[in-house]
């Protein structure tokens, strides 16, 4: 069976700056399979159409926050509603695992130091690795596993390429190499204009994850929507990676 494996930001990486209000980076990865991936699509479309109707529209979670662009019609309050409800429906019955991995940048930066390894990097290749620990849990013959980024600028993806390709020929600290090739892993780039539905649903879940690393004692609706779909074994929340 083949699964996809989308991945989306929320927060900068670089160490240069700490913005004290948002000490994180985080990537947030949302696996699923072929088959669940069109049922998520469908719906998708179909929330959209009875908003906007034919219009092309691009859900983005910053926009629809501040109902900035497209999203203005939210600030009429039965638009909104039923927006919203159609939303969370759709991202709390669906059949996918959430596999995110944030990096406290401060506490980073007084471990390592500001000209450490790329925290983008390290963050990748948390979630590969457990990606590769769902997939292992699955019963079925063989998996393929289908990696698909937002897009950051030519030579940001170049570098994410590179290390990608070391990781399949090195592997991770806990995944060896052959264990990676064997679900045939593959990684594209794609931008906002490929209109890719599931890194629109990864780009929704990642902030409301990331206000989470950062204040997890502080309501958070929108996170309480899909807290159930994080990757867990054994009774232990795996999806959820922080670090250090």
């Amino acid at each position: 069976m083949k699964y996809f494996l989308f991945i989306d930001e929320s927060g900068d990486h670089g160490l240069t700056m700490v913005n004290p209000n948002f000490p994180v980076f985080l990537l947030c990865g949302i696996i699923i399979s072929a088959e669940n991936y069109e049922i998520i699509e469908n719906e998708v479309s179909k929330l959209k159409k009875s908003i906007w109707g034919e219009k092309d529209v691009y859900f983005h979670s910053k926009d629809i926050r501040k109902c900035e662009n497209e999203f203005k019609v939210l600030f009429d309050l039965e638009v909104k509603k039923r927006f919203y409800e159609g939303l969370n429906l759709i991202l709390s019955k669906n059949h996918y695992s959430i596999i995110a991995s944030a990096i406290r940048k401060d506490e980073y930066i007084k471990k390592f130091g500001k000209l450490s390894d790329d925290v983008y990097e390290i963050a990748l290749s948390f979630i590969i690795e457990r990606s590769i620990f769902y997939l292992d849990g699955i019963k079925t013959e063989k998996n393929d596993l289908e990696i698909i980024i937002e897009k950051r600028g030519r030579k940001e993806d170049k570098n994410l390429e590179e290390h990608f390709q070391r990781l399949l020929s090195r592997g991770t600290g806990y995944v060896i190499a052959e264990r990676l090739n064997n679900y045939g892993l593959e990684i594209f780039f794609r931008g906002k204009k490929d209109k890719i539905c599931g890194l629109e649903v990864a780009d929704l879940i990642a902030y409301p994850t990331a206000r989470y690393v950062i204040e997890p004692n502080r309501a958070n609706p929108a996170f309480d929507v899909f807290e159930n779909k994080f990757y867990t074994k054994n009774g232990k929340r795996y999806g959820l990676k922080v670090f250090p």
